[in-house]
Protein backbone atom coordinates (compact mmCIF):
# COMPACT_ATOMS: atom_id res chain seq x y z
CA UNK A 1 0.00 0.00 0.00
CA UNK A 2 1.22 3.46 -0.71
CA UNK A 3 1.47 5.77 1.97
CA UNK A 4 0.74 9.62 1.25
CA UNK A 5 1.32 12.88 2.65
CA UNK A 6 -2.28 14.06 3.71
CA UNK A 7 -2.69 17.16 3.34
CA UNK A 8 -7.12 17.06 3.12
CA UNK A 9 -9.27 15.10 4.76
CA UNK A 10 -13.15 15.28 3.83
CA UNK A 11 -15.23 13.34 7.04
CA UNK A 12 -18.84 11.77 6.40
CA UNK A 13 -20.92 10.19 8.72
CA UNK A 14 -23.84 7.80 8.07
CA UNK A 15 -26.84 6.60 9.79
CA UNK A 16 -29.18 3.82 8.33
CA UNK A 17 -26.98 2.31 5.65
CA UNK A 18 -28.03 2.91 2.36
CA UNK A 19 -31.89 3.45 3.28
CA UNK A 20 -30.45 6.27 6.17
CA UNK A 21 -28.70 10.12 6.30
CA UNK A 22 -25.34 10.92 5.24
CA UNK A 23 -23.80 14.50 6.23
CA UNK A 24 -20.05 15.94 6.24
CA UNK A 25 -18.75 17.11 9.34
CA UNK A 26 -18.94 20.90 7.70
CA UNK A 27 -22.41 20.54 6.95
CA UNK A 28 -21.36 21.16 3.23
CA UNK A 29 -23.58 17.90 2.22
CA UNK A 30 -26.74 16.49 4.05
CA UNK A 31 -28.25 14.31 2.16
CA UNK A 32 -31.45 11.24 2.92
CA UNK A 33 -30.76 8.08 0.97
CA UNK A 34 -32.38 5.35 -0.72
CA UNK A 35 -31.99 2.18 -2.27
CA UNK A 36 -32.71 2.90 -6.36
CA UNK A 37 -35.81 0.84 -7.33
CA UNK A 38 -33.80 -1.50 -9.80
CA UNK A 39 -32.52 -3.20 -6.73
CA UNK A 40 -35.56 -3.56 -4.35
CA UNK A 41 -35.60 -0.12 -3.00
CA UNK A 42 -37.82 2.64 -3.09
CA UNK A 43 -36.12 5.07 -5.09
CA UNK A 44 -36.76 9.11 -4.96
CA UNK A 45 -33.48 9.55 -2.63
CA UNK A 46 -29.85 9.74 -3.56
CA UNK A 47 -27.75 6.60 -3.47
CA UNK A 48 -24.29 5.80 -2.83
CA UNK A 49 -23.74 5.09 -6.30
CA UNK A 50 -24.58 8.23 -7.45
CA UNK A 51 -22.44 9.65 -4.84
CA UNK A 52 -19.29 8.17 -6.08
CA UNK A 53 -20.19 8.48 -9.77
CA UNK A 54 -20.97 12.02 -8.88
CA UNK A 55 -17.82 12.53 -7.03
CA UNK A 56 -15.68 10.23 -9.28
CA UNK A 57 -16.35 12.40 -12.74
CA UNK A 58 -15.51 15.77 -10.81
CA UNK A 59 -12.30 14.50 -9.50
CA UNK A 60 -11.29 13.24 -13.04
CA UNK A 61 -13.05 16.20 -14.71
CA UNK A 62 -10.42 18.23 -12.78
CA UNK A 63 -7.31 15.95 -13.67
CA UNK A 64 -8.46 15.90 -16.91
CA UNK A 65 -8.15 19.71 -16.95
CA UNK A 66 -4.61 19.57 -15.57
CA UNK A 67 -2.88 16.54 -17.75
CA UNK A 68 -4.10 19.03 -20.99
CA UNK A 69 -1.69 21.10 -21.40
CA UNK A 70 -2.44 21.83 -25.34
CA UNK A 71 -6.04 21.35 -25.13
CA UNK A 72 -8.26 23.58 -23.70
CA UNK A 73 -10.79 21.46 -21.52
CA UNK A 74 -13.25 23.96 -20.29
CA UNK A 75 -16.36 22.83 -22.09
CA UNK A 76 -15.29 19.02 -21.50
CA UNK A 77 -17.91 16.68 -19.91
CA UNK A 78 -17.25 13.81 -17.86
CA UNK A 79 -20.07 11.32 -16.99
CA UNK A 80 -19.60 8.51 -15.10
CA UNK A 81 -21.94 5.57 -14.94
CA UNK A 82 -21.48 3.24 -11.65
CA UNK A 83 -23.11 0.07 -11.93
CA UNK A 84 -23.54 -2.25 -9.00
CA UNK A 85 -24.14 -6.14 -8.45
CA UNK A 86 -23.52 -9.60 -7.99
CA UNK A 87 -20.08 -10.35 -8.49
CA UNK A 88 -18.86 -13.29 -10.11
CA UNK A 89 -16.64 -14.66 -7.03
CA UNK A 90 -19.95 -14.31 -5.06
CA UNK A 91 -21.53 -11.01 -2.42
CA UNK A 92 -21.86 -7.78 -4.66
CA UNK A 93 -19.77 -5.40 -6.76
CA UNK A 94 -19.36 -2.25 -8.76
CA UNK A 95 -17.95 -1.36 -12.35
CA UNK A 96 -17.14 1.97 -13.97
CA UNK A 97 -17.63 3.04 -17.69
CA UNK A 98 -16.57 6.97 -18.13
CA UNK A 99 -17.39 8.80 -21.02
CA UNK A 100 -15.44 11.91 -21.84
CA UNK A 101 -16.33 14.85 -24.11
CA UNK A 102 -13.69 17.28 -24.90
CA UNK A 103 -15.02 19.22 -28.08
CA UNK A 104 -12.00 20.89 -28.45
CA UNK A 105 -9.47 18.37 -28.75
CA UNK A 106 -9.52 18.41 -32.39
CA UNK A 107 -9.82 14.40 -33.10
CA UNK A 108 -11.95 11.42 -31.26
CA UNK A 109 -8.02 9.36 -30.90
CA UNK A 110 -6.28 12.97 -29.13
CA UNK A 111 -9.48 12.90 -26.79
CA UNK A 112 -8.93 9.04 -26.54
CA UNK A 113 -5.37 10.08 -25.74
CA UNK A 114 -6.17 12.58 -23.23
CA UNK A 115 -9.20 10.94 -21.11
CA UNK A 116 -6.06 7.93 -20.86
CA UNK A 117 -3.76 9.98 -19.84
CA UNK A 118 -6.52 11.63 -16.98
CA UNK A 119 -6.94 7.87 -16.00
CA UNK A 120 -3.66 6.85 -15.77
CA UNK A 121 -3.27 10.20 -13.05
CA UNK A 122 -6.83 10.39 -11.12
CA UNK A 123 -6.41 9.37 -7.37
CA UNK A 124 -10.19 7.84 -7.69
CA UNK A 125 -8.51 5.66 -10.68
CA UNK A 126 -6.29 4.92 -8.40
CA UNK A 127 -8.37 3.79 -5.52
CA UNK A 128 -10.20 1.75 -7.99
CA UNK A 129 -7.61 -0.44 -9.73
CA UNK A 130 -7.47 -3.79 -9.65
CA UNK A 131 -10.39 -3.64 -7.36
CA UNK A 132 -13.19 -2.98 -10.32
CA UNK A 133 -13.60 -3.03 -13.95
CA UNK A 134 -13.19 0.38 -15.59
CA UNK A 135 -13.64 1.42 -18.99
CA UNK A 136 -12.62 4.67 -20.20
CA UNK A 137 -13.51 5.75 -23.70
CA UNK A 138 -13.55 9.23 -25.74
CA UNK A 139 -16.85 10.12 -27.20
CA UNK A 140 -18.04 13.21 -29.53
Amino acid sequence: MEKIKKSYTATATNKGGRTGHVATDDGMLELELAMPKEIGGTGGKTNPEQLFAAAYASCFGGVLAFVSKRVNTDDAQITVQIHSGEAENGGYGLAADIFVKIPQAGSLEEAQKLANLAHKNCMYSHAVKGNIEVNVKAVE
